[in-house]
């Protein structure tokens, strides 16, 4: 069991120093935020002295994980927000001292930390940055990723439906995180099929609409539909081609079926659509720590979707290990690298636990895998 799901305990650059170039099928994380937590461990990321110098240290360790990827790889990264001011030198992190993300303090140890304590403000200005400023953290990351050389092939947004109350009264209660989809290459590996969701229940009465009677309609009437709403586009079961059309250039290139096909394959209307780009998932508490932790239903997809059967899921920071927990569910191998020895071995203890007990479901499938 060790050799399918690893902890590598240090620095997390040099651990995955010690892996084989194009050894990771998918990287899924959430690094620490910027400003949030003092993990008290000499060489964590998030006290550094600007969102630049943070930003720039984010940027190395991703290197190392576009190395060990493989170059149909992919990297799904949570990362949070907070706030400028006079919270010390980042501003007070959203919900401190609750759970917000994966990591949570309280405004007076971020104060009291040698590199910011000020408690005025004082160092959000030397930053360039004005109190009650929104620091943009995510975005800061995305982009510098971008310009390293990664695609950034999506944003998703995670709904919180449960978020931390917030005694503010000039601005909405922060209720989402990212989560950027990125690729090592142009063309990488995505299952689709694996995190499928439901029709929403109007598609099939919009499905079962009159086609040929639509035809036009956009152009009709000042542009106002008469007859109905739109067609939807459907999946077809057999995953090729999408909805209905009327468009010759669209069907010469694949995209539209002639309708009388489209209308067969839809004799048994679809039960299934591609996964939107904002997930809804519920926050999760972890009794084992005193620190927040990924909702399992959070990287489940990303997880399905990054990785097949068997490959290998990496979280550089791997906290309290429910990335391995959900990979090893999901018959995945992992690789941890964890700086603070304690949280390694809550980890450990919960993936053994996990083990031993055959909660996870787990089946002869991993006894055959090769070693990582």
């Amino acid at each position: 069991m060790s050799q399918l799901h690893q902890i590598l305990v240090g620095d997390c650059i040099e651990m995955m120093r010690t892996l084989p170039d194009q050894s990771v099928q998918t990287c899924v994380t959430s690094p620490p935020y910027f400003g949030l937590r003092d993990y008290g461990v000499e060489g964590q990321i998030g006290l550094e002295e600007t969102p630049a110098e943070f930003i720039s240290r984010l940027v190395e360790v991703f290197r190392e994980v576009r190395r060990v990827l493989r170059d149909d790889g992919t990297a799904w990264v949570n990362m949070g927000d907070s706030y400028a001011g006079s919270w010390g030198a980042q501003g007070r992190p959203q919900g401190a001292g609750q759970m917000s993300g994966r990591s949570v303090t309280s405004a007076r140890q971020i104060n009291e930390h040698p590199r910011f304590k000020s408690g005025t403000g004082v160092r959000g200005r030397e930053m360039g940055m004005k109190p009650k400023d929104l620091m943009g953290m995510p975005w800061r990351l995305a982009l510098a990723l971008q310009d390293d050389g990664w695609y950034l092939r999506q944003d998703i947004i995670w709904n919180k439906p449960n978020p931390m109350p917030e005694s503010v009264r000039d601005r909405c209660t922060k209720s989402h995180e990212y989560i950027f989809l990125l690729s090592k290459s142009k063309k990488y590996y995505f299952d689709q099929a694996a995190i499928l969701e439901p029709c929403s229940p109007n598609t099939h009465a919009r499905l079962s609409q009159e086609v040929q009677a639509q035809i036009g309609s956009e152009r009709a009437n000042g542009g106002t539909k008469s007859n109905g709403n739109m067609k939807a586009v459907a999946r077809k079961s057999n995953g090729v081609g999408w909805g209905h059309g009327t468009d010759s250039d669209e069907r010469q290139r694949g995209r539209i079926k002639d309708n009388d096909s489209m209308n067969s394959a839809l004799a048994i209307m679809p039960a299934e659509r591609n996964k939107r780009s904002v997930w809804t998932v519920s926050t999760h508490s972890f009794k084992g720590a005193h620190f927040a932790t990924f909702p399992p239903d959070l990287i489940r997809p990303c997880i399905l979707a990054g990785a097949p059967r068997g490959g290998v899921v990496l979280d550089p920071f791997g906290g309290a290990g429910t990335t391995s927990l959900v990979s090893m569910q999901e018959g995945r191998r992992s690789i941890l690298c964890e700086l603070n020895t304690a949280y390694a071995k809550i980890a450990q203890s919960r993936i053994d636990a996990a083990w031993l007990d055959g909660a996870t479901q787990m089946d002869v499938f991993h006894d055959a895998l090769p070693a990582v």
